[in-house]
C-alpha cells in the first residue's frame, strides 16, 4: 500500500531525551521492510546503549552534532554524516552540546506489529562504564 504522510500527521512519542516521530512503520504505511524514525535529541539527550537484534540500521545527522557509539568505539557525527549499524550490534546516541540535533533512522527488516524491537544495555558491561 503507498501511502503519503503529513507532517502533522506523524506519531509521536515522547522522552525525557527527546522524541522519536513515526514516518513509516507497519502500523502506518503497511511497511515490511523499512522503519524511518525522525529522532530529536533535547540538549544533553540521548538514547543509551541497546541494540536491535533482527534489524540493520543506517542513521543520519540531519542537523546538529551527535556522539556516537557503535560497539565500543565513539565518533563525533555532525550534519551530513551517517553510520551504518549491523544486526545485534550494541550502539548509543549521545547530544552533548547546547542545541537540538535531528537523526533520521532506517531500520530494516520489520519486526513485530511495532516494526522495532530493541533490547536495552545501558546498565550492562562495559557499556554501563564507557561514558
Amino acid at each position: 500500500m503507498a501511502a503519503f504522510l503529513m507532517a502533522t500527521d506523524v506519531a509521536r512519542d515522547e522522552f525525557g531525551w527527546g522524541q522519536l516521530g513515526w514516518l513509516s512503520r507497519p502500523e502506518t504505511t503497511g511497511a515490511i521492510q523499512l522503519v524511518v524514525i525522525d529522532a530529536l535529541f533535547a540538549p544533553g539527550g540521548c538514547h543509551d546503549f541497546h541494540k536491535h537484534l533482527d534489524q540493520e540500521e543506517v542513521l543520519l545527522v540531519v542537523s546538529g552534532r551527535i556522539e556516537q557509539w557503535i560497539g565500543e568505539e565513539k565518533q563525533i557525527l555532525s550534519t551530513g554524516d551517517s553510520c551504518f549499524i549491523p544486526p545485534d550490534t550494541v550502539h548509543a546516541s549521545f547530544n552533548d552540546s547546547d542545541d537540538e540535533a535531528k537523526l533520521l533512522a532506517i531500520l530494516s527488516p520489520c519486526v513485530g506489529e511495532a516494526g522495532y524491537a530493541l533490547v536495552d544495555v545501558a546498565a550492562e558491561e562495559p557499556w554501563a562504564s564507557l561514558r
